[in-house]
C-alpha cells in the first residue's frame, strides 16, 4: 500500500499513520521527523532546514524530494509507505510522481484529513503544554503561519490527487477510532 496522507497541522496524520503501519507493515515517511532527526544530529542538512522550520516556512523542493528518494530506495519501503509530510506543493507532487515512475510504482490513495484551524491550534498548544513544549514550532503565532501556508501551498493538492482519482477525504475532527474507522473504509482494507 503506497499512500500519502494529507491534512494541515494537528489534524492526526501521525496518530492514524501509526495505525496504518501496523495494519500494513509499510513505514511512515515524516519529511518532519527525517529533518528534525537531521536537526538533533546537527547534520549539514538539518543546521540549514533548523532556521527555517523555526520560522515555519518549508524547507526546499531539492532537499525534501533528496530525502525521500533515497528512503524509497530502501529495502524497508519495498512493500509501500506512508508519506506524511510530503508533498506539500503541487511542485512536489508533479516531482514525487515522477520519481515514483521512474521507480516504476504508483500511489495507491491520497488520505486527506479534513479539520477545522481554530480546533487545531487549541489542540497544538494542547500536544506543546503535555510534551514540555519539545517543538520550537509549537506556539500559536507559528501555528497560524503554518495553517496559512497549508491552505496556499498544501491545499490544492487535493485537487491536484482529486483529478486522478486518489483522494479519499475523511472528517478528522472525529474521535481517533472513528478516523481510523473511516479510513479503512475508504482504503477497502477493513
Amino acid at each position: 500500500m503506497r499512500l500519502i496522507l494529507l491534512g494541515p497541522p494537528g489534524a492526526g496524520k501521525g496518530t492514524q499513520a501509526q495505525f496504518l503501519i501496523e495494519k500494513f507493515g509499510i513505514p511512515q515517511l515524516s519529511t518532519g521527523d527525517m529533518l528534525r532527526a537531521a536537526i538533533a544530529e546537527k547534520t549539514p542538512l538539518g543546521l540549514e532546514a533548523q532556521d527555517i522550520m523555526a520560522r515555519g516556512d518549508l524547507v526546499s523542493d531539492e532537499i525534501v524530494v533528496g530525502i525521500i528518494s533515497e528512503r524509497l530506495d530502501t529495502e524497508e519501503c519495498a512493500n509501500g509507505f506512508i508519506l506524511d509530510g510530503f508533498p506539500r506543493t503541487t511542485g512536489q507532487a508533479e516531482a514525487l510522481e515522477a520519481l515514483l515512475e521512474d521507480k516504476g510504482v504508483a500511489l495507491d490513495a491520497v488520505v486527506e484529513i479534513q479539520a477545522d484551524a481554530d480546533t487545531l491550534v487549541g489542540r497544538i498548544i494542547k500536544r506543546a503544554q503535555e510534551s514540555g513544549g519539545a517543538r520550537a514550532d509549537d506556539n500559536e503565532e507559528v501555528l497560524r503561519k503554518r495553517l496559512d501556508v497549508y491552505d496556499e501551498l498544501t491545499a490544492p493538492l487535493v485537487t491536484f490527487y482529486s483529478a486522478k482519482g486518489l483522494v479519499k477525504s475523511v472528517d478528522g475532527m472525529a474521535g481517533i477510532d472513528d478516523v481510523t474507522a473511516s479510513i479503512m473504509t475508504a482504503l477497502n482494507a477493513n
